[in-house]
C-alpha cells in the first residue's frame, strides 16, 4: 500500500516468524547435530534424535527455543549455521513434512529472520521509498534520465539502501526487496518523469523465474504509462559475474519486454571487458572509483579503453561519481556521453514527496 508521498508500507512481505514450540534441525554432519542436541537438552528441550535429524519440543511455550537460537548464534560458526536446515512447527509426517524440510531455510537465515543476528526491524518496520538522482547529457547538461535508489524510514530515521539490502540478504529476502525496489522506482517516478529514462537497480541472482517475478514491474510500467523502452535495468558487475548463464537468461527476458540493460560499476580489467562483450549492454557506467581517480594518467588510459569498447558495442557511457567541473571536463574529453554525481544533483525524493515534507536538507 502506498501513501500520498510514495512511501510503501510493505510489512506483509517479510512474514516474521512467530515463537516456535517445535523445531526440526537437519544436517548430514553428525558431530554438529550431536552438539546442537547437547545444547538443546541443557536448555530443557525434549530431544528426539535420528540420523541427520533432530526433533525438539519446547514445553515452555517457545521460550526454550528462543534461548536455543540465541545460544546457537553465539556458539556456531557461520559455516555451521549455513549447514543446518531448520523447520519450525512443522506438519506431522508424510509428504508435507518432507516438502517442508526440502524448502526449509538454513539456520543462518532463520536467525536473521528472527532478529537474532540481523536487525530485522529495518525491514519489518520500514516505510520503503525511492529517491532519484539525475543523469545528464555531458554535451549540454540536460537531464536525460533518473536513477532510482531505495531508501527506508524507521522511527523517523532514514536508512540507506546498502543496509536494507544487507539485512534482506541475511534473512533470505533479497528477491522480495529487489522486487519492491523495482516497483517502488516505477510508481514513484510515474507522475513527474516526463520524457526521461528511468534507471533501476536489480540483482539477477534475485530473479529465479523472470516471467513471474518481473510481472509486477511490467504491470507497474503499464499502470504508470511509461514506455518499456525507457526502463534501463542496472546490473552490477560483481553480481553479474557470479553465473553468466543465469545472467544472460534474465537479461534476455528484460530485452523481450523492451527494457534496456546497463552494466554498472565497470572498471577496465580483463573481466570487465569480457563481461561487456558477453552482455553487450545498452549502457556502460564507469565505476565511481575509476572516475574519481582522474586526472591520473593510468585512470585516463583505463577510462578511454572502456569508452572505446563500449562505443564499439553500441553502448552509451555514463561517468558516475562526477563531483567537480574538472572531472566533468575530463570524462567529456575522454568520450563519456552522460554524467551522474553530486555536481549535477544528489539523490532526492520525488517532487510530490518533497512538497509534502518541506525543504530537503
Amino acid at each position: 500500500m502506498a501513501s500520498t508521498d510514495g512511501r510503501l508500507r510493505r510489512r506483509e512481505y517479510w512474514h516474521l516468524p512467530a515463537r516456535a514450540t517445535r523445531v526440526l534441525l537437519a544436517t548430514p554432519d553428525a558431530h554438529l547435530l550431536s552438539e546442537v542436541a547437547r545444547m538443546a537438552r541443557a536448555l530443557g528441550l525434549a530431544v528426539t534424535a535420528s540420523p541427520d535429524l533432530l526433533d525438539l519440543d519446547d514445553e515452555d511455550g517457545g521460550r526454550g527455543v528462543d534461548r536455543l537460537f540465541h545460544r546457537l548464534a553465539r556458539e556456531l560458526t557461520t559455516a555451521e549455521a549455513e549447514d543446518l536446515r531448520v523447520a519450525t512447527d512443522p506438519p506431522d509426517g508424510g509428504a508435507a513434512l518432507a516438502a517442508r524440510l526440502l524448502t526449509a531455510p538454513t539456520l543462518a537465515v532463520e536467525l536473521a529472520r528472527r532478529g537474532v543476528t540481523a536487525e530485522i526491524g529495518l525491514l519489518a518496520e520500514a516505510e520503503l521509498w525511492s529517491v532519484y538522482q539525475p543523469i545528464v547529457r555531458l554535451a549540454d547538461r540536460e537531464v536525460v534520465a533518473q536513477e532510482a535508489l531505495l531508501r527506508g524510514t524507521v522511527d523517523g530515521q532514514e536508512v540507506g539502501g546498502e543496509d536494507l539490502f544487507f539485512v534482506a540478504e541475511s534473512a533470505g529476502w533479497l528477491p522480495r526487496l529487489d522486487r519492491i525496489g523495482r516497483e517502488s522506482a516505477i510508481t514513484g517516478a510515474a507522475p513527474w518523469l516526463g520524457d526521461a529514462d528511468l534507471f533501476v537497480n536489480s540483482d539477477p541472482a534475485s530473479v529465479h523465474r523472470p516471467q513471474v517475478e518481473l510481472a509486477g514491474a511490467v504491470q507497474a510500467l503499464e499502470d504508470a504509462g511509461i514506455d518499456p523502452s525507457r526502463l534501463v535495468v542496472e546490473v552490477g558487475e560483481v553480481s553479474a559475474v557470479r553465473d553468466r548463464g543465469h545472467l544472460l537468461s534474465v537479461l534476455e527476458h528484460h530485452r523481450s519486454r523492451g527494457w534496456r540493460v546497463a552494466l554498472d560499476d565497470v572498471a577496465a580489467g580483463w573481466s570487465s571487458r569480457s563481461l561487456m562483450a558477453t552482455v553487450r549492454p545498452d549502457v556502460v557506467k564507469l565505476g565511481r572509483a575509476l572516475v574519481q581517480a582522474l586526472p591520473d594518467d593510468g585512470a585516463r588510459t583505463m577510462v578511454r579503453s572502456v569508452v572505446e569498447l563500449a562505443h564499439t558495442l553500441g553502448a552509451q557511457v555514463v561517468a558516475e561519481g562526477v563531483e567537480t567541473e574538472r572531472v566533468a571536463d575530463e570524462v567529456t574529453r575522454l568520450g563519456a556521453d552522460l554524467g551522474q554525481g553530486w555536481l549535477f544533483g544528489r539523490p532526492v525524493p520525488p517532487p510530490a514527496a518533497r512538497v509534502s515534507a518541506g525543504p530537503s536538507r
